[in-house]
C-alpha cells in the first residue's frame, strides 16, 4: 500500500484559544458557531490539520482517496465506489438515508440511480456495529475460528493514517506501508491458530 497526502490547518489554526487548564465551554460538542471562523474558546493546542486529502494505491491495485474537512457546513460520511460494473454512493449515513446505485450507462448525470436502498435502522453506537464487533470478539475468545477482520487490517488502517499524516507534513511525499512478516500474515489468516509444534 502506498499513500501520499496534502493537508493544512487552514481555519482553526488562527482562531482564539482558551488558556491552558480552562474547562471546555458547556455544549461544546453539540453547539457550533457559524461560520467556522466565528469559533472561540478552542483548546490552547490545535495541532491537527482541519482539511486533508489522502491518495492510496492498495495492495490489490485499487486506487482510493480519502478526504476530510473539519469546517464543512454539513457533517456526514460520504462514500463513492466506482468499478467496472457501476457506481454506488450514499446520501447521508443514518437510518433511512439513501444509498444509490448506477449500473447502466453510459449517460450524463442522473440524480436518480438505477436502484436505491435505505440505510436500515440499527440499535447501538456506530450504526449498530459496536455490538456486532463485541459479539464477534466474545465468540472468538470462547470458540476461536475466523473473524471478519483481524489485527492485520487494523494495523494497515492505522499505518496508512500515520503515513498520510507524515506525508502531508512533508509536502505530499509518498510513503509505502511496510509489509508484515509472512508468518504473521499466515497466523491471522488461519484464525490465529499456531501450527503444531510452534
Amino acid at each position: 500500500e502506498r499513500v501520499n497526502a496534502l493537508g493544512d490547518l487552514m481555519v482553526y489554526g488562527d482562531l482564539p484559544r482558551r488558556e491552558p487548564d480552562t474547562p471546555r465551554p458547556d455544549g461544546w460538542l453539540r453547539e457550533f458557531d457559524w461560520p467556522p471562523t466565528a469559533r472561540r474558546d478552542l483548546h490552547h493546542v490545535v495541532d491537527v490539520e482541519d482539511v486533508s486529502v489522502m491518495n492510496m494505491r492498495l495492495d490489490n491495485g485499487v486506487i482510493a482517496a480519502y478526504q476530510q474537512c473539519h469546517f464543512s457546513p454539513d457533517y456526514f460520511r460520504n462514500y463513492t465506489v466506482i468499478g467496472t460494473e457501476g457506481r454506488i454512493e450514499n446520501f447521508g449515513d443514518g437510518p433511512g438515508d439513501l444509498v444509490k446505485l448506477w449500473n447502466t450507462g453510459p449517460s450524463g448525470y442522473r440524480s436518480g440511480g438505477d436502484a436505491e436502498f435505505r440505510v436500515p435502522e440499527a440499535k447501538g453506537s456506530h450504526g449498530g456495529a459496536d455490538e456486532r464487533i463485541i459479539a464477534e470478539f466474545c465468540r472468538f475468545v470462547r470458540e476461536g475460528g475466523a473473524t471478519d477482520t483481524s489485527p492485520v487490517a487494523a494495523r494497515m488502517s492505522v499505518a496508512a493514517g500515520e503515513l498520510a499524516t507524515r506525508s502531508l507534513r512533508a509536502g505530499g511525499a509518498p510513503f509505502d506501508v511496510p509489509p508484515l512478516a509472512p508468518e504473521l500474515l499466515a497466523y491471522y489468516a488461519a484464525g490465529q491458530e499456531r501450527p503444531a509444534g510452534a
